[in-house]
C-alpha cells in the first residue's frame, strides 16, 4: 500500500449534484474504503451548508451519519435574502471553509483530492500545488454541459471523472434503506436518508 498521505475535500453540493446527473447516489462509507485503500487517508472533509429553521433537513441523517463514521463534517446556516427582482433567494457558500482547510492542510499531505467541478477552486489548487502537493479534481465531463469547470480540470494535476469511480462509491438506490438501517449510530432517529 502507498504510505502518500492524502486527504479528501468534498464539496457537498457539488458532489451530490454531479452523483445524481450521472444517475447514482455516493456511498459514502465505499468512497472512504477505497481511498484508504489508495494510501494513509489523513482526513475526510465533508462541506454542506444547511437551512436553519427547517423542522426535517433531509440531509441531516447524512451528515449525522458522516459525523460519526470518519468524515469531518463542516457546515454553516444558509443565508436568506430577497434579489434586486424582489425574489427569495437562499445563499450557502462553504467555498472559504474548504479553501482555509486545504491551505491549512497542505503542509501535512501529499495528495489533495477535490470533490468539486467549481472554477472558483482553481486558485486554491494552483496555492496548494505551490506547496508540492498533488491536486486530483473528481468530477464529470460526460454530462451536457460538463460539471467541472475547463480551468480547474487544467489546473489539476489529475482529473477522475466520477463516472469511472461509479462502481466503486456508487449505491445501489435498491439497497439505500437498508444499507443506512445498519449503519446508523445508536440512538439515531428512524428518519431514511433522502439525499
Amino acid at each position: 500500500m502507498s504510505t502518500e498521505r492524502i486527504a479528501l475535500f468534498i464539496d457537498g453540493a457539488n458532489l451530490y449534484a454531479t452523483a445524481k446527473s450521472l444517475g447514482f447516489d455516493i456511498d459514502y462509507k465505499r468512497l472512504l474504503k477505497e481511498f484508504q485503500s489508495r494510501g494513509r487517508l489523513i482526513r475526510a472533509f465533508y462541506y454542506t451548508a444547511l437551512i436553519e429553521d427547517q423542522e426535517y433537513s433531509s440531509i441531516r441523517p447524512l451528515i449525522d451519519w458522516l459525523d460519526y463514521n470518519g468524515f469531518a463534517v463542516v457546515t454553516k446556516p444558509t443565508k436568506e435574502f430577497v434579489d434586486s427582482m424582489g425574489r427569495r433567494k437562499v445563499k450557502g457558500s462553504m467555498d472559504i471553509e474548504l479553501a482555509v482547510d486545504a491551505m491549512e492542510m497542505a503542509n501535512h499531505i501529499d495528495h489533495m483530492v477535490l470533490f468539486s467541478g467549481d472554477g472558483d477552486f482553481r486558485s486554491l489548487v494552483a496555492a496548494v500545488q505551490r506547496k508540492g502537493v498533488k491536486v486530483s479534481v473528481v468530477s464529470t465531463i460526460t454530462t451536457q454541459p460538463p460539471m467541472v469547470a475547463d480551468e480547474l480540470r487544467r489546473q489539476a494535476d489529475e482529473f477522475v471523472d466520477l463516472i469511472h469511480l461509479a462502481a466503486k462509491v456508487g449505491r445501489d438506490p435498491g439497497e439505500r434503506v437498508q444499507r443506512y438501517q445498519e449503519r446508523r449510530p445508536a440512538g439515531a432517529a428512524d428518519e431514511v436518508l433522502d439525499t
